[in-house]
């Protein structure tokens, strides 16, 4: 039987530098109530496609994310299979839970719920680090640190609770403010605790895979709910274009040379650009589902509405920025030429949100498309270039 108090260990270092590593079962179940998150927000923004709709979604979007960030970051350097591991990442689990039943009104009367759902989830990540720190002296600058921090942050979003609207959200901002740059003030305490070259990128890999899920669920839905025909099915299916395109860029670029590059050379801003690179992609990509499931559902005789046209047009131009900057700092495959590519597209995409008041919504969805489409041929033909 397995010990509950089993210390953790390290797993990251020279020592464990051969060590094949892949998501573990319970990481994948605990992927569960993210993906769950994701689809509440997703149905959010779908009620309210609007500026302040898309600004109410990222908001909601930013803890959530960094919940994930966090667990999957302590898992990379100290998991261990332990009983007491495995209980605190199922509190965890029910903690997210509570912050994905909080979200359809998680900007209203629900707030004070997600804020002490967020407190809760924090809290358990900061007991882990004072737990691994306690047991690995070498990490305990490390942990102490990122206890610090996030203990301070949860505090703030516990107090938020009980504090009115509109000053929640400020103490909600100043929590997230201490949360992301507490891995940014720790530069020189990761420098010998890099990240896992095979695991981290995995786990990245899996977080955009189940958002990019969300198109095709928009896909499906947008279909299953009205009656099937020549323009739904059309549209449907460049809706699915669009996803497999983004999945097609984003992994066939993706590798962990970056982060062996900062370890080798001791750039953890390599590693941060990673981290908080993903950021405006996974929103994107989220946002992209919402935008494909509403052009279905839009009058087929009639042209797109502006809302409409702006959430999917904008969405994945984000998504191409965020690409763009990726290939650009070399955290995805390093290479200007894409990195252009990446940006002509961004131009494109808006140029199409702002000119295209008159168009049909299969028109838009087909343009965003072949737009998509046009950067997997552009990356196959260069791929094929340099092997001529």
């Amino acid at each position: 039987m397995k010990s509950w108090l089993q210390p953790p260990r390290l797993r990251i270092g020279e020592e464990n530098e051969g060590e094949h590593r892949n998501a573990t079962w319970l990481e994948h179940f605990y992927d569960l109530v993210y993906v769950v998150a994701v689809s509440q927000l997703a149905h959010n923004l779908s009620e309210n496609v609007s500026l302040t709709g898309f600004l109410g979604f990222v908001v909601l979007f930013l803890p959530i994310w960094w919940a994930w960030i966090g667990t999957t970051l302590y898992a990379n350097r100290f998991d261990s299979d332990e009983i007491a591991h495995r209980l605190l990442m199922g509190v965890q689990m029910l903690a997210i839970a509570a912050l994905a039943v909080n979200v359809p009104h998680g900007l209203g009367e629900s707030s004070d719920g997600f804020a002490l759902a967020y407190a809760a989830a924090r809290t358990i990540l900061v007991i882990k680090y004072l737990w691994a720190g306690w047991h690995i002296s070498q990490a305990r600058g490390l942990t102490t640190h990122y206890a610090r921090g996030f203990a301070i942050a949860a505090s703030l979003w516990l107090i938020s609770a009980f504090v009115p609207m509109p000053w929640r959200f400020v103490l909600w901002g100043i929590g997230l403010a201490i949360d992301f740059a507490t891995p940014l003030t720790a530069t020189r305490l990761q420098t010998g605790l890099m990240p896992h070259l095979q695991h981290l990128p995995e786990r990245f890999g899996l977080f955009t895979i189940f958002v990019l899920g969300e198109a095709i669920i928009a896909v499906v839905s947008g279909v299953a709910e009205q009656d099937w025909g020549d323009q739904s099915a059309i549209a449907a299916a460049f809706g699915f274009g669009i996803a497999f395109s983004l999945w097609w860029v984003y992994f066939q670029n993706i590798s962990g040379s970056a982060l062996r590059t900062a370890r080798a050379s001791g750039r953890i801003q390599v590693f941060n650009v990673w981290l908080y690179g993903h950021l405006p992609l996974v929103i994107g990509l989220a946002a992209t589902g919402v935008g494909v499931e509403h052009v279905i559902l839009s009058e087929a005789e009639s042209a797109l509405p502006d809302a409409e046209r702006w959430l999917l047009c904008g969405s994945v131009a984000l998504c191409f920025l965020s690409l763009g900057i990726l290939h650009r700092t070399g955290v995805i495959r390093y290479c200007k030429l894409r990195t252009k590519h990446r940006l002509g597209t961004v131009a494109a995409l808006l140029a199409l949100a702002i000119a295209g008041t008159n168009l049909l919504p299969v028109t838009v969805i087909a343009i965003v498309s072949i737009v998509c489409a046009t950067q997997v041929l552009l990356d196959l033909y260069q791929s094929s270039s340099a092997l001529a």
